[in-house]
Formats: C-alpha cells, sequence, structure tokens
C-alpha cells in the first residue's frame, strides 16, 4: 500500500496554533488523562474538527479553562460523545486499547456463534421498546468454539437465554454480558410464527477465539461453468495470505466468475479490501482504488508538496511480497445484507468505476467514513496518539482507553463516496427464516440466485420469501471492530515537524 508521503519540505505552516504556539495543557490537579488524550488527539486527526466549537484551535484562551472544560464530565464515555459531530454516526472508544486492537486482529472473546437480532414482530419500524419480544437468528458458526462443538446451526432460531424470555430491555445483558456462558433457548418458525420447542443449548464464551475471514472458499461447476464461491467475513490483514491462497485455487482450477458473498461482512482494514479488489479485478497498479479524504487541516499538509499523496491504487503484492492472485474479471456478483458495511461497501465502490459490480439481497450499511486506533501516546514521533504495537511500553500507563473516531472519508476513482443511505441491490432478495439454508450449497438461495444471474438458467425454484429476516442489529455490532474500516500506519506514517510544533 502506498505509504503517505508526510515529510514533505517547505510546508506551510497551518493558523492552528494559540498565541504562544502551543495547545493547552491540564493544570496538574485531579486525574484528567483520559480526557486531554482524547481532546488532543480529535483536535488533530478528527474528520469533522473543523466542525465541532469545542474542538476548535482557538477554543481555551488559558490551561486554567481548558482543565475546567476537562473536569466537567468525569464520565470519559460522555466526554467522548461530547466531542463528536451530529453527523458522526460510527465513532466509538473503548475502555481496554488491548481488547481494541486483539478485535481489530480477529481476537475476541467470543462463543463462536454469530446471529442477527430481530423484532418478533416483523413490521415494526419504530424504536425498540423494553417490553417487545426479540429473538436471534443463527447465520454462521465460527470453526473451533464452542458454538461448533454444540448442537447448534445456520438458521436456528431462539427467543431466550438462562429461562428468561429475550426483550429490547434485557437482550444486551443476556448476550453481551460479563457472563461466560449461557443456555438458549430454541424455538421453532413456521407460517412466521415463532413457537418455543424445548431444546435448550449450552454454550461458553472462550478467551482470544481467532476467526479466520476466510470462510468458505470453492469453486462449483454449475452448468459447465467453474463459478468460484467466496464468503469472507471480515477484513483482517493478518489473514490476507489465506485470501490470496483462495484466490490461487480459484485461479488454478478455472473459475471465470466469482460469487463473492459479503453479507455478514461489517468491515475491517482498508488495506486487505484493495487486496480483495485486486484479486478480482487485477494488478492494476496504474488504476486508482481510492483517494482519502482527511479534514481541512490535514488534507491540505497532505496534498501540498504531493497532490497524489493520498491515492491508493490496486495492487501488485500483498503486505508480506506475495504476488496477487487474481481472476482479471469484468462482472462480479456480491451478496449483500443491511449487515454489509464499511470496507465491504469500499469493495463495491472501489470497483464500480471499473467493472460490472452486480448486487443481490438487501441495501447496505451506507458507511463510508474511515478511522484510526488511537491511544495515549502522545510522544510518538510524527504521529501523535496513533496505536502502534511496536510503541505498546510508551503508552500511558495510567490510561488504557482508546478512541476510534472518523478521520476519513474514501472516493473512488470517480470521486464518488456519497452512499451514507447503503448501496441499494441490483437484485432484491431478503434472507427467509424458514428456508436460509446451508452456505456454499447450490440451494442456498441468495447464492442460488447469483448463479441463476451467471448462467442466465431460470431454474423452477422460486425465490419467494415467507417468512423476511428483518434484523434490527446483529452479533458482531457488539464487538470492539463493530462495523469499523480503519487504515493502519506505517511506522514511516508521520506529520511534519513543522505541522507539530504547532499541534502539541
Amino acid at each position: 500500500m502506498k505509504k503517505f508521503a508526510y515529510a514533505l519540505a517547505a510546508l506551510m505552516v497551518v493558523a492552528c496554533s494559540k498565541d504562544n504556539e502551543t495547545n493547552p495543557g491540564p493544570d496538574p490537579v485531579g486525574n484528567l488523562d483520559v480526557q486531554d488524550f482524547m481532546w488532543k488527539a480529535m483536535n488533530i486527526w478528527y474528520y469533522w474538527q473543523q466542525d465541532v466549537p469545542d474542538l476548535a484551535d482557538t477554543r481555551f484562551s488559558t490551561d486554567a479553562e481548558y482543565t475546567q472544560y476537562l473536569a466537567s464530565e468525569t464520565d470519559p464515555a460522555v466526554f467522548f460523545q461530547s466531542l463528536l459531530f451530529s453527523a458522526d454516526r460510527f465513532s466509538f472508544l473503548s475502555e481496554d486499547y488491548v481488547e481494541l486492537t486483539q478485535n481489530l486482529s480477529g481476537v475476541s472473546r467470543s462463543n463462536g456463534l454469530e446471529f442477527g437480532l430481530t423484532y418478533q414482530d416483523a413490521n415494526s419500524n419504530g424504536a425498540l421498546d423494553p417490553s417487545d419480544p426479540v429473538y436471534g437468528t443463527v447465520r454462521y458458526i465460527v470453526p473451533n468454539s464452542s458454538a461448533a462443538a454444540a448442537d447448534i446451526a445456520r438458521g436456528e432460531v431462539f427467543v431466550g437465554v438462562d429461562g428468561q424470555a429475550m426483550n429490547g430491555g434485557n437482550y444486551r445483558d443476556l448476550l453481551f454480558g460479563d457472563n461466560a456462558s449461557y443456555t438458549l433457548q430454541m424455538a421453532d418458525v413456521q407460517g412466521g410464527v415463532i413457537t418455543p420447542n424445548g431444546k435448550e443449548v449450552p454454550l461458553t464464551k472462550e478467551e482470544n477465539l481467532v476467526e479466520n475471514p476466510v470462510y468458505i472458499a470453492k469453486t462449483l461447476d454449475v452448468q459447465g461453468q467453474k463459478v468460484a464461491y467466496l464468503m469472507y467475513n471480515g477484513f483482517t490483514n493478518e489473514f490476507d495470505e489465506d485470501l490470496n491462497a483462495a484466490f490461487g485455487t480459484f485461479v488454478a482450477e478455472g473459475a471465470t466468475d466469482l460469487v463473492l458473498d459479503l453479507r455478514y461482512n461489517s468491515g475491517g482494514s482498508v488495506n486487505s479490501s484493495r487486496l480483495l479488489s485486486s484479486m478480482i479485478f487485477g494488478r492494476r497498479t496504474q488504476d486508482v482504488y481510492l483517494v482519502q479524504r482527511w479534514n481541512d487541516r490535514l488534507q491540505q499538509i497532505f496534498t501540498q508538496d504531493d497532490p497524489d499523496a493520498l491515492t491508493d491504487y490496486f495492487a501488485a503484492t500483498t503486505g508480506a511480497g506475495s504476488t496477487i492472485n487474481t481472476l482479471n474479471l469484468q462482472r462480479v456478483y456480491i451478496l449483500t445484507t443491511r449487515s454489509t458495511a464499511s470496507s465491504s461497501e469500499l469493495v463495491i465502490n472501489g470497483l464500480n468505476p471499473y467493472i460490472d459490480v452486480v448486487t443481490i439481497g438487501t441495501t447496505t450499511t451506507g458507511k463510508n467514513e474511515f478511522s484510526l486506533t488511537m491511544v495515549d501516546d502522545p510522544d510518538r514521533q510524527g504521529a501523535p496518539y496513533i496505536y502502534t504495537s511496536s510503541r505498546e511500553s510508551q503508552i500511558n500507563p495510567n490510561n488504557s482507553w482508546a478512541i476510534q473516531p472518523l478521520v476519513g472519508r474514501n472516493e473512488n476513482s470517480a470521486g464518488f463516496s456519497d452512499y451514507t443511505s447503503g448501496f441499494p441491490p441490483d437484485i432484491e432478495l431478503r434472507e427467509d427464516l424458514e428456508n436460509m439454508g446451508v452456505l456454499g450449497e447450490v440451494t442456498e438461495p441468495l447464492l442460488a440466485r447469483a448463479l441463476e444471474e451467471i448462467t442466465g438458467i431460470s431454474g423452477k425454484r422460486s425465490f419467494e420469501v415467507c417468512t423476511p429476516d428483518r434484523p434490527f442489529t446483529h452479533s458482531k455490532m457488539f464487538k470492539p471492530l463493530r462495523d469499523n474500516m480503519y487504515v493502519e500506519p506505517g511506522t514511516d506514517f508521520q506529520l511534519p515537524d513543522n505541522l507539530l510544533k504547532t499541534l502539541q
């Protein structure tokens, strides 16, 4: 991935300093480390910094005024929320940067069950009321997990946890609380009616469960055509070589088409999205994949000497140096749901100017901003507060908080980035609670519909949906990674020294 050329000569010093050319510091009274870190990191990096009055460079005239502001809110979560722009739907924080960074690497505390959560009143369009019944639908199961060893499968429905019926007021505590284990009460679905069936499934959350996002990779022979099918469930850069190996197999097996299943992929690494797109489209290093847009101040700094500094191109090699295995396609079929977000949407947007992207399913989330992981490391050379594993010993030991603020947007080569309402499907087909199918099998409804489109041969089957799945959230939204799209700055990621003098 092209590294930002930040250490540029003769940069103009922007108007971001106080009269004394320094940002304020808190008086040494009380413990304001967390708030101080959050404000200073957001003042430098936040995408909407210029739109939030409390983040203005001229907001505080004295250290005492700054200290009083920091001390006005003792809850770090509330303080962080007060710094967010009204249009920001996705910035978040974590009390434990170790947990957050592990999740970004595909490691989490989990029982391996991935599921959607839905109102029992499928037609409800309002806010979730605490008394509204909720049910869960199993989407897939992570291999080598507690759920993988249990009597539970995709498409099954559960309505209770530890003997309590789930509702809008208790599902968070029951499913995502501190409890290390729980027992699900299962149910049947017939004719749209959900009925408890007496089956119980005990599950145990495991520390440091690793999920390989390359969930299914196989080549199907359909009416004499070789069709690659890839279910990819997260853009996790630690598994980029596995992803490339899957495409190597597709190429070796003569695949001429690809069904890319991103229905449960809520995002992750921007660079992994670029590599995946290159595996689909080609090693076209002369073609623009995306252009980054940062806040007004940083955008000017980054591009002043090199207008191309924030442009990323399709890749020829992985980060480990392996040659990209590519199918060189002119058309790709992508399966989507409302859980398809951020880096998944980046693939759709980045490929759209070059090839025919046919989406099948339902409208995606609409997350077009990227983020950076920030910790209390103000002394990182050239990139204050930006997390890097090599500097964990330099992070303030009295402050374990991390923030994941939005710091920019990605445009495609045509300059388009306005998909906050999501990408609507070219072919709409909602998942059916009464016929979820087996992932990767040609009879699974969304895959079957894509194969019908590829071959041009209509089967006798009907794609009528009896009980449409309409989840209001899903299990991945309760992990630190959530629907995040993040960039991974290398050790050479840095701001120029003359700018830093005005920011610190």
